[in-house]
């Protein structure tokens, strides 16, 4: 939450595409002058303390795909545009407190099926908070992590984190979450899935570091460079 206290952090990063979940609305963030506009703003939620926000800087521009339905909560297929690059961008903060089916990665698996002819994209993104990992299969629940990932490589969509890393779902050397912003909680549930023609683009995966950004937020950046 309170991304206004925390975008000078990241623009140390030089982003062209931020996906934030806990986002406040955008009527409510004020930038300081130092911190350079975003090109494009997106928000979805309910709660304007506390929605997902995506922005893009130099020139990429955002706009929601006429695909889009509010069921999946907030799991939003967007199209990303600049002079030379034109994806689509699944921005995802699993969280529906109010579905029976599943709060969190039901909701992604739920959404990968609703969406599946755009998951065909050539060129194609999902990012942001899955709020889930392998470690919490439910085996007789279709809609759990290990099921998601599955579906998606299928598709040939792969976590940039695991292939970069050689890592193995549920079994991650780096955390994304630290419950309570304690070091002796930690959990990775924060990732970018990519087609193979953006991973045979990708350059560096860098998880940030705990120590650092205990004191802004429980959860690290999860960053991403394609050539």
């Amino acid at each position: 939450m309170a991304f206004r206290k925390k975008v000078g952090l990241l623009m140390a990063y030089q982003p062209d595409i931020l996906v934030i979940p806990e986002c406040e609305h955008p009527d409510k963030l004020v930038f300081d002058k130092n911190i350079p506009s975003p090109t494009s703003t997106l928000w979805f939620g309910e709660n304007k303390n506390k929605g997902l926000g995506v922005f893009s800087y130099n020139d990429y521009k955002l706009k929601t795909l006429v695909d889009y339905t509010d069921q999946y909560k907030i799991i939003v297929p967007i199209s990303v545009k600049s002079s030379a690059l034109n994806l689509t961008l699944f921005a995802i903060w699993a969280n529906n407190p109010n579905d029976p089916d599943g709060q969190y990665v039901t909701q992604v698996w739920k959404a990968i099926n609703h969406y599946k002819n755009l998951l065909r994209k050539r060129k194609l993104l999902l990012a942001g908070d899955f709020n889930s990992n392998t470690i919490w299969d439910k085996p007789r629940r279709a809609g759990n992590h290990s099921t998601v990932v599955e579906i998606l490589q299928q598709k040939g969509i792969s976590s940039v984190y695991h292939q970069h890393f050689t890592q193995v779902q549920g079994k991650e050397l780096h955390p994304t979450y630290y419950l309570y912003r304690h070091s002796d909680k930690p959990y990775h549930l924060d990732y970018c899935f990519a087609s193979k023609q953006l991973m045979a683009q990708l350059k560096s995966v860098v998880v940030g570091d705990f120590e650092y950004w205990k004191k802004y937020s429980d959860h690290v950046p999860l960053i991403t460079t394609f050539e």
